[in-house]
């Protein structure tokens, strides 16, 4: 057989390849301009349409629910406060700093350093407290987060069953698809309905176990 009847015979299987390879391209890729309008009107039903995979923004659905919205004020709030304190035992600690330096002349040298170890070692523990408040209130966001996800999950297969779809993505991963896949909006009304702004034994709470006020320091200065 000539080469080229071979090469000529060879080349149906080919093309149907990249036939193949083409087609499975722009289904990744998403609907080209000319068909996408044609499904607009397919797709108006919104939350209704049936697609078998679905995007979640995770984030927005934490920032814009009413649950959500609650912790991060719970937390925006502490934080402030544990800010404020913090402002205020620094500037106790360098007025108590102050004081005791301008009390060296009168001090002889084994009291002031005996005074100056006493006041490092406090001003180091107090520091490490105030640290341990803040990593407490963040430990606390994180379990608030946990909480909330856990009991938002069966909300989740809700609408998945409700739309047809068998799985969910976190849409931060996808590089394209339809609007019509994300239920963020849909989902955050469900979880605001269902959920409100969390458990009533939640409200009010701390979002951590912080450590106890810490008071002036200056006061122990004599």
């Amino acid at each position: 057989m000539p080469q080229q009847d071979r090469m000529s015979r060879s080349r149906p299987g080919r093309s149907f390849g990249l036939v193949c390879l083409v087609l499975a391209a722009v289904w990744l890729l998403g609907p080209i301009p000319g068909v996408a309008q044609q499904t607009a009107p397919a797709e108006a039903g919104g939350h209704d349409v049936e697609l078998p995979v679905l995007t979640l923004d995770f984030e927005r659905l934490f920032e814009t629910t009413l649950w959500g919205k609650r912790i991060i004020a719970d937390l925006t709030r502490d934080r402030d406060a544990l800010r404020a304190e913090n402002n205020r035992i620094s500037d106790a600690l360098v007025a108590e700093e102050k004081a005791l330096t301008d009390r060296r002349a009168t001090l002889a040298p084994e009291a002031f350093r005996a005074e100056a170890d006493a006041f490092d070692e406090r001003a180091t523990g107090i520091r490490a407290a105030q640290k341990a408040k803040d990593q407490a209130l963040s430990q606390g966001l994180a379990q608030h987060r946990q909480s909330f996800y856990a009991a938002v999950a069966p909300l989740m297969d809700e609408v998945l069953a409700r739309r047809g779809a068998v799985v969910l993505l976190d849409r931060r991963a996808i590089i394209r698809g339809l609007e019509a896949a994300d239920i963020t909006d849909d989902l955050a009304a469900l979880v605001d309905a269902r959920l409100g702004t969390g458990p009533a034994e939640d409200q009010g709470a701390d979002p951590g176990s912080a450590p106890e006020t810490i008071q002036n320091p200056a006061a122990s200065v004599e």
